[in-house]
């Protein structure tokens, strides 16, 4: 009979999955709201999301199932999503939180929506676990995962935010007004990261 998988490795094997839209793992983000590890070694995982009807949830949801079930004898994982009670920020670990900048009033970038156009810069490697993260010529990484670095290469400095926003919601079937959320996000990030060519 397999090892019993301990909760301790769960959230070790869960600190390795990042949100896409605030570089942090889920388990700092305050995401996880319980692990329960059965007698036959299935886990059931309770997490939220930041926000209801994002677009990355599928992609986190599967990143945490393939991170737990890399454990040594992991039956099965299942992940359930709950909005009760709601996420916010004061869930962040609160180290995390002082980093990321939260509770402290941060200039963020102003883009024109119609007239910047975003460039990719800094590089890609997936390391051999295969975890992707973006270097930029600073040298400093973000770990990221498909989805951004999808974006990050569709930012090839022809199309405006308006028109990246239209071509992702075509592509994902979503809202345009949630896509463009996501986009302007997405931007903020980017450039605060150094990965995209300022205007």
């Amino acid at each position: 009979m397999p090892d019993k998988v301990t909760q301790e490795e769960v959230y070790s094997a869960l600190r390795k999955c990042m949100d896409p839209e605030i570089p942090v793992n889920v388990v700092d983000l305050g995401l996880i709201y319980g692990v329960k590890v059965n007698e036959e070694n299935n886990i059931d995982i309770e997490m939220t999301m930041t926000t209801r009807g994002c677009p990355l949830h599928d992609t986190l949801v599967s990143d945490v199932k393939r991170y737990v079930g890399k454990i040594n004898g992991v039956a099965g994982v299942n992940v359930s999503i709950v909005w009760d009670p709601p996420w916010s920020v004061d869930k962040i670990e609160p180290s995390v939180r002082d980093q990321l900048g939260f509770g402290k009033p941060k200039l963020r970038f102003q883009i024109d929506y119609e007239k910047y156009q975003p460039l990719a810069k800094g590089k890609l490697i997936t390391q051999e676990d295969g975890s992707l993260i973006l270097i930029n010529d600073n040298e400093h990484g973000h770990m990221v995962n498909q989805a951004i670095v999808d974006f990050w290469d569709s930012c090839d400095g022809t199309k405006t935010i308006t028109q990246l926003a239209d071509h992702f919601s075509s592509k994902l079937g979503l809202p345009r007004q949630q896509v463009e959320q996501e986009v302007v996000q997405l931007v903020q990030q980017l450039l605060e990261s150094e990965l995209l060519k300022s205007q």
